[in-house]
């Protein structure tokens, strides 16, 4: 079937924002007295707010609920976007590229109001038909359920659509719900190899995605 749609993820796709979630927390955790054990982060990606807020407050920090940890994180997050956000080279350009070319979704971890504050301050939020964070549905990447629902609101057959991802838990999200999957690995955070041989084609950046790449890869 031909592509009938482009599922972008968010954090290390469009924006840099891995480092700045991992700055956030990290001083979170440590100004509340608690530990940032060695896979922190990587047990993080992917995660939804209400599963990362809760494993900061059962696992990290002693004396907290789920909700002061999401509310804080949160709060912080929007105002180091409203300095500056980490936009990634090329992000705009792909995003404004593809949706001449197929309707666009996004599927991310990040919350709602992180999600509509990105793509305001990028002025391309009228370009997505469909956006999904996955504290929206039931379970967060590697589950596909965001993916699913973004395919869901597009009303097309999720096989039938193209993702671009960045992390492994993201990779194998895309993978679950029968996308063919594009991916942009982050040289900080690469993907575990199993991960990584999902994905259809392996872009160096966002300039190579592309119509003529999709038409390719997807068959």
């Amino acid at each position: 079937m031909p592509v009938q749609a482009i599922v972008f993820d968010l954090d290390g796709v469009l924006i840099d924002s891995e480092p700045v979630w991992e700055d956030v927390r990290r001083a979170y955790v440590a100004e509340h007295g608690g530990r940032w054990l060695p896979d922190t982060q990587d047990r993080l990606m992917g995660m939804s707010t209400l599963e990362w807020a809760a494993y900061i407050a059962n696992d990290l920090v002693d004396g907290v609920t789920s909700e002061d940890v999401a509310y804080e994180v949160v709060d912080r997050m929007s105002q180091r976007y409203q300095d500056g956000l980490p936009l990634l080279p090329g992000a705009e350009a792909a995003v404004r590229r593809m949706a001449e070319y197929r309707p666009l979704g996004l599927s991310s971890s990040s919350p709602r109001a992180l999600i509509d504050l990105v793509l305001g301050q990028l002025r391309v939020d009228g370009l997505f038909r469909a956006t999904v964070s996955t504290e929206e549905v039931d379970r967060g990447k590697p589950a596909p359920d965001g993916y699913l629902t973004v395919a869901a609101q597009l009303d097309v057959p999720a096989r039938t659509c193209v993702a671009i991802e960045d992390s492994a838990n993201g990779l194998r999200s895309a993978h679950a719900a029968e996308m063919t999957v594009i991916a942009v690995p982050r040289p900080a955070h690469p993907p575990a190899d199993d991960a990584l041989a999902l994905a259809a084609h392996i872009a160096d950046d966002l300039d190579e995605i592309t119509p003529e790449l999709v038409e390719v890869i997807h068959r």
